[in-house]
């Protein structure tokens, strides 16, 4: 048989930059089987295949409007169904990855790089170059737990009501690549985390947890074990509502007592409880709180599977101003919010009208000078003397 695979947030999102695994899934259980397996540039010639697996993972990823479930094509995954995206079979949920699905489409893109560079005359690096592509080459990949007891509202992850190992690490562990990426749910929040962390550190590898773990569950045991471990990256955190800022507070004390590392990041998430200068206040509160332990954020501007509230606040420009400043490591720790919009600003001749982030800064102020006051000045580097 000939068996098609759609990666559909590679094709629809610009710069799109990580496997989808349930593509690799496929590849691999199809493979195993000896069939003809081939990752599709687009969604042309669907009818030379015996089965076409499509799956994507954002809602916003756009795909073709006839594209629909048949005998043939198979769709999949959170993008189309959200929270109710249907499990895979077992036997392919349970399957070792292909983690040469993409090697094609990588070589590809290096030759179509470097044909543009001998066209401009520039001097073309590839080994630079092939660091975009280091998840899809450097990473074992998989869930080694799945589910988590939190049901927020904003999150894709509803149907479990608690945390279980899913995944033996033997299952996903390719021997071949250098690291690996975990994309557990809440893995703190699993009964056996220790046997399971020691494992990931007895494989001598770098390893990290995609998505994020949930700082609300550490324990002094945890921090002195995860932290000497051997982390690939930022540890990363998550401070999604204002009504968790003590805890955050207590547990930020915590992980100074066992880390001075300046690799701890916060996602921040935003427009979700509100769009109003409510909202963006406790943004900045939370950013305060994080900049007194030197914890970057990374502004996550809320968006369901319809919509994006944030689009529609009458403070639109500063959500974007927001993500802009704080998304940026090396910007974030040198400017104020205040000098990031003026810098931007000064990028325009001099009798130029206010540019949109200038524009949004000001406007908010006028209207909210007291939270401007307050928030707009702080510098992530005046915390850390």
């Amino acid at each position: 048989m000939k068996i098609g695979i759609v990666d559909a947030d590679l094709l629809g999102r610009q710069k799109h930059r990580f496997p989808n695994l349930a593509c690799e899934k496929l590849s691999g259980y199809w493979k195993e089987r000896g069939e003809e397996v081939t990752l599709l540039m687009d969604y042309n010639h669907f009818d030379e295949y015996d089965h076409v697996y499509v799956s994507k993972v954002f809602t916003d990823t756009p795909v073709p409007e006839w594209l629909t479930e048949t005998e043939k094509v198979h769709i999949g995954g959170t993008g189309f169904y959200f929270d109710k995206a249907p499990n895979l079979p077992d036997e392919i949920e349970h399957h070792m990855p292909d983690y040469r699905l993409y090697d094609s489409w990588i070589q590809s893109e290096i030759e179509k790089a470097r044909r543009e560079s001998e066209r401009s005359q520039k001097d073309f690096n590839e080994r630079n170059f092939k660091q975009q592509f280091k998840e899809y080459t450097d990473y074992s990949i998989g869930f080694i737990t799945r589910g988590c007891f939190r049901k927020c509202k904003f999150c894709v992850n509803q149907k479990f009501d608690h945390v279980f190992e899913h995944s033996p690490l033997k299952e996903f562990y390719y021997e071949e690549c250098r690291k690996i990426c975990l994309l557990d749910d809440n893995f703190l929040g699993c009964s056996n985390w220790e046997n399971l962390l020691q494992q990931l550190i007895a494989t001598g590898k770098a390893f990290k947890f995609k998505q994020g773990l949930d700082e609300r569950l550490l324990t002094d045991k945890k921090c002195e074990i995860l932290f000497k471990a051997r982390y690939d990256g930022d540890y990363t955190f998550a401070f999604d509502n204002i009504a968790d800022y003590d805890l955050i507070h207590e547990k930020l004390k915590m992980i100074r007592r066992h880390t001075t590392s300046k690799s701890i990041k916060f996602y921040v998430l935003v427009g979700f409880e509100g769009t109003g200068a409510v909202d963006i206040e406790n943004a900045f509160k939370r950013l305060e709180l994080l900049m007194q332990y030197q914890c970057l954020p990374y502004i996550m501007r809320y968006q369901d599977k319809n919509r994006k509230p944030w689009q529609e606040s009458k403070y639109r420009g500063i959500y974007i101003a927001l993500a802009r400043w704080g998304n940026q490591p090396s910007i974030y720790k040198k400017m104020s919010f205040r000098y990031f919009c003026e810098a931007n600003q000064a990028l325009r001749p001099v009798d130029a009208p206010l540019c949109s982030t200038m524009q949004a800064m000001v406007d908010f102020e006028n209207d909210y000078p007291e939270i401007a006051k307050r928030y707009f000045d702080l510098r992530y580097e005046d915390f850390g003397k």
